[in-house]
C-alpha cells in the first residue's frame, strides 16, 4: 500500500512524513546521511579516494603530469577537475558526451578549488616559466542517489590529501626534467573545504543532504562550501525559491558544523592508514 502511494503520489507521500518532521528514510530534516571514506583506492593513481554519502558513491583519481606553466602565470601549476556521470550510476543519464549536469558539477568543483585556496598553485611549479605539475582529477559517480556535489568535493579533498608527487629536478642547460619515482612528497593542503547541500520543499521546508527523489521534488537547491575557519568559500544556487537572510544564515551555520564533522572524519581515516 505504502509503495503504491509513493509511486502514485510521491509529493503527498513525502508530505505525510514532513508533517511529523522526519523523512521517508528516517532522518531528521537537518540530518546528513552516513558518510564513509576510503583513501588510496586506485593503486595506479598518484592519489585517490572513494566516498559514499548514503547510497551516492563517487571515486576520485588524481593523475599528475608534467606541463608548461600558463603564460599569464609562469609560477603556477594546474588542477583540472572532471566529473563523469555515466549511465551506470543512474538511469537519468545517457551515453555520449558529458551532459549539462556533469559539466555544471565540473565547473562547481573547479570554482571550489579556486575560491577555497585548498592549496597554492605556486606549490605545483617546478621551474618558473618552464615546468610545472598538472593534476588531472577525474571524479566518477558510481551510484547516484542525490547530492553528488557534496560527494565530489569530499572525494576530491580526500584524494588530494592522499596525493604524493615524484621528486623532479630540472636542468636549465638541457631543458630536460629528471623524475625520481622512488622519492615522493605529499601536497601541502592549506584548507579543507567541505560542501553541504540543502533543498527547499514546498517553498519553505529545508532539508539537508537530499536524496535523488527529494531533489526531483524540491522547489530549490542550495550548496554551501565552508572551511575550517568558518569562512564561506562558495555558494551554488541553480535557481528556484529565494531564501530569507535568516534562513540562509541558518544553512551556513549547519554547513560549518558539517565541515567540522567531515574534517575529523578525514583525519581519522588518514591516521588509520599511516
Amino acid at each position: 500500500m505504502a509503495a503504491g502511494f509513493k509511486t502514485a503520489e510521491p509529493l503527498e507521500y513525502h508530505r505525510s512524513f514532513l508533517k511529523e518532521n522526519c523523512r521517508p528514510d528516517g532522518r531528521e530534516l537537518s540530518e546528513f546521511r552516513t558518510t564513509t571514506i576510503n583513501i588510496g583506492s586506485i593503486g595506479t593513481a598518484d592519489g585517490s579516494a572513494l566516498v559514499k554519502l548514503g547510497n551516492t558513491t563517487v571515486i576520485c583519481g588524481v593523475k599528475a603530469e608534467l606541463a608548461n606553466p600558463p603564460v599569464e602565470a609562469p609560477e603556477r601549476g594546474f588542477i583540472v577537475p572532471n566529473v563523469d556521470l555515466p549511465p551506470l550510476c543512474s538511469s537519468q543519464f545517457r551515453p555520449g558526451p558529458p551532459g549539462e549536469q556533469a559539466q555544471a558539477a565540473s565547473q562547481f568543483v573547479a570554482e571550489v578549488i579556486g575560491s577555497s585556496e585548498v592549496l597554492q598553485m605556486e606549490d605545483l611549479c617546478i621551474e618558473r616559466g618552464k615546468l610545472c605539475w598538472s593534476l588531472y582529477c577525474d571524479l566518477m559517480c558510481l551510484d547516484h542517489d542525490g547530492n553528488v556535489l557534496d560527494t565530489c568535493v569530499l572525494a576530491l579533498l580526500a584524494a588530494l590529501k592522499n596525493t604524493a608527487l615524484p621528486e623532479v629536478s630540472f636542468s636549465a642547460e638541457t631543458g630536460v626534467p629528471k623524475v625520481d619515482l622512488e622519492k615522493r612528497r605529499g601536497l601541502k593542503i592549506l584548507k579543507h573545504p567541505v560542501a553541504a547541500s540543502f533543498c527547499v520543499f514546498d517553498e519553505s521546508i529545508l532539508m539537508a543532504d537530499p536524496t535523488a527523489e527529494e531533489e526531483q521534488l524540491a522547489t530549490a537547491r542550495l550548496t554551501v562550501v565552508t572551511d575550517e575557519e568558518g569562512r564561506l568559500c562558495s555558494m551554488h544556487k541553480p535557481g528556484g525559491t529565494s531564501l530569507s537572510g535568516e534562513k540562509l544564515q541558518g544553512l551556513i551555520s549547519q554547513a560549518t558544523v558539517r565541515q567540522k564533522e567531515i574534517h575529523k572524519l578525514i583525519d581519522k581515516v588518514i591516521k588509520s592508514i599511516t
